[in-house]
């Protein structure tokens, strides 16, 4: 038998068919083919080719079931927005105009986006927990109607329209927010004020009310939560000062205070100065209604420096009012020295400030010692959204008053603002001191730049004190008083003296630096130019100063209509056509006129802080499982 008999049968040839030879190409050979494109849209691109756009357009027209006369003023522009240039039926000029539109629209949009962006850059930088005491939060507790009063308006202001109201709160730009805004109020007669306060008032050269007066004190008497917002030196301390003293009048009259019992008032301050400023002025109105045989409202204050026996002694008598400020009463409440039990009213003056300034959880820690629901107001005159918001969780249906925008700069300060090289500004104080007669405010960033300018100006035979965080109190204390009655010349001070405080007749305000933060220029500034009267500010900058606080501080004097200097009219940023957005001014953040929110200086350091801070715990968490 043959070999070639034994072979297997040969299989049948497998066909192959096309497809599968496609799709065993590589994907370079895929790019070979010319993608098919439809008849319709070939002839457009040849019509767009030879530029006989009104060709296509009719066309365009005619799919559709349209005239070019019925489409004469339709937009150039697809249903997929693509824009058709030249119309060949249309003069140029309308065709002109309808592009601008088009690009405002565009522009219009971009501003959106911005204002988008920033509202999420705020949105995750909110504070996510309320500024509540931590017992109410643990067990649910919400206060849903405002604290009830005796005190109700004269009969004849409330048989008045509100547009009566509405009308006096425009004469006097009084801007207000709110559920059932009490009616606005003219004079200290109407708010039903005891003769001794009045008289107090009178002696103070106080006759009738101040817009944010007219407005806040109805409000607060009315036993309703309050944030109020004005500029500095328009009275915002009588506001929530006339009526507590008479609630403590009411309830005094009522029910005699008791040993140990109150207080019934607490007002808390950021700083010792203005703590004793306001106990000050508490202690006045309460001298004059004793010379009226009323019952003794006691008050006691509670500030670092200051013996604590000296407030025990007012205290175990049974105190009315409590002026502190956040440490010595944090001190006080965990030592069981005092107690928050009957508590019905609380105030915290210049509060953006202490936010700021670290003492959020210790206010937080406050609030938790309130055993009822307390009537909460809240007053600065430099109050960002962000604070705002914050501040309304703890705040039962709130008012809120705002006279001028939050963080503008008083309109009685005329800002001066000088090109001084670092080496050259303590000589120049002296020729600065000419300006005006006496008395004088410096302000210096470092305690050890305050120390270097009163040692100098008293070489130079001026009668100046100084004040900062370094120097005891009772020395505080006593340049202040100097100050105040005019035995000095020139205060010279850090920031501790830019908060609320209040000095007679103060000429002259000298930035011997420009602040880190445009909000503390604003409250430095402020200590002139107060109840009425008109101030001047001048302010030292230089290459020292960073760009973004320049800005700020631009725009604030334009906002101002004060006169900009030739080096910082020349500044200009990236985001300066974001910068008037509306009614959303400036950082929504910080409240800086010069820039947005995204490129916050401020939001960018505390970021920094906290990211260090993580690190830093992180390092320290690690070390200890080290060991």
């Amino acid at each position: 038998m043959d070999s070639e008999e034994l072979k297997p049968p040969k299989s049948p040839p497998v066909k192959r068919y096309r497809r599968e030879e496609l799709d065993e190409t590589s994907p370079d050979e895929d790019d070979k083919y010319t993608p098919y494109v439809p008849v319709k849209e070939r002839k457009k691109r040849q019509l767009l080719k030879l530029g006989r756009l009104g060709q296509i357009k009719e066309s365009e027209l005619a799919a559709k079931g349209k005239s070019s006369s019925e489409n004469e003023l339709d937009e150039d522009e697809t249903e997929d927005g693509q824009v058709w240039g030249r119309k060949f039926n249309i003069p140029l000029l309308d065709q002109h105009t309808e592009l601008r539109k088009l690009a405002e629209a565009k522009k219009v949009s971009a501003v959106e986006k911005q204002l988008k962006e920033e509202e999420k850059i705020l949105e995750s930088v909110a504070e996510k927990k309320a500024l509540m005491g931590v017992a109410e939060l643990a067990k649910g507790i919400q206060y849903e109607d405002p604290i009830k009063t005796s005190w109700t308006p004269p009969r004849y202001i409330l048989a008045m329209s509100e547009s009566r109201h509405e009308q006096v709160r425009q004469q006097l730009r009084i801007l207000v927010e709110g559920e059932n805004v009490p009616p606005p109020l003219k004079s200290f007669k109407e708010m039903k004020f005891h003769r001794a306060i009045i008289e107090g008032l009178q002696q103070k050269n106080i006759t009738k009310p101040t817009p944010i007066q007219v407005q806040g004190i109805p409000t607060v008497l009315s036993g309703r939560d309050m944030i109020g917002i004005a500029f500095t030196g328009s009275g915002k301390t009588l506001v929530f000062v006339l009526p507590l003293i008479m609630f403590c009048l009411e309830q005094e009259i009522k029910l005699p205070f008791i040993k140990h019992e109150g207080p019934y008032g607490l007002i808390i301050c950021p700083s010792r100065e203005l703590a004793k400023q306001t106990h000050d002025i508490i202690q006045h109105y309460c001298d004059n209604l004793r010379r009226y045989n009323l019952p003794e409202i006691r008050s006691c204050i509670a500030i670092g420096g200051v013996p604590v026996f000296e407030s025990l002694d007012v205290i175990q008598k049974g105190v009315h009012i409590m002026v502190a400020t956040p440490g010595r009463l944090m001190d006080m409440l965990d030592k069981k020295m005092v107690r928050l039990n009957v508590c019905r009213y609380l105030c915290m003056d210049e509060a953006d400030r202490m936010i700021d300034m670290g003492f959020e959880e210790d206010v937080r820690t406050i609030f938790s010692f309130f055993k009822g629901q307390r009537q909460t107001l809240l007053f600065s005159a430099t109050m960002p959204k962000k604070i705002q918001n914050f501040a309304r969780s703890a705040l039962v249906k709130p008012v809120t008053i705002n006279v001028g925008r939050a963080g503008a700069a008083s309109m009685n300060v005329v800002q001066e603002v000088e090109y001084v090289k670092q080496e050259a500004k303590i000589v120049y104080l002296l020729d600065c001191l000419q300006k005006t007669p006496p008395p004088v405010l410096i302000f210096a960033e470092k305690k050890q730049d305050v120390d270097a300018i009163h040692e100098y100006l008293l070489l130079k035979g001026v009668e100046a004190v100084a004040i900062h965080g370094g120097k005891d109190q009772e020395e505080r204390s006593r340049s202040v008083e100097a100050f105040r009655k005019q035995q000095k010349d020139v205060l010279v001070a850090t920031d501790v003296a830019s908060k609320g405080l209040d000095f007679a007749d103060v000429q002259h305000v000298i930035n011997y630096d420009m602040p880190d933060d445009v909000e503390n220029y604003v409250h430095r500034i402020g200590r002139t130019g107060r109840s009425g009267r008109t101030g001047l500010a001048t302010t030292f900058i230089n290459k020292s100063n960073d760009e973004s606080v320049l800005l700020d501080l631009k725009h604030l004097l334009m906002e101002a209509k004060q006169k900009v200097p030739t080096f910082l009219a020349e500044l200009c940023s990236e985001n300066e056509k974001y910068l008037n957005l509306g009614d959303d001014r400036g950082c929504s953040y910080c409240g800086g006129l010069g820039h947005r929110i995204t490129d916050c200086p401020k939001l960018e350091a505390i970021q920094n802080k906290q990211a260090s801070n993580i690190g830093r715990r992180d390092y320290l968490a690690n070390t200890a499982a080290d060991y």
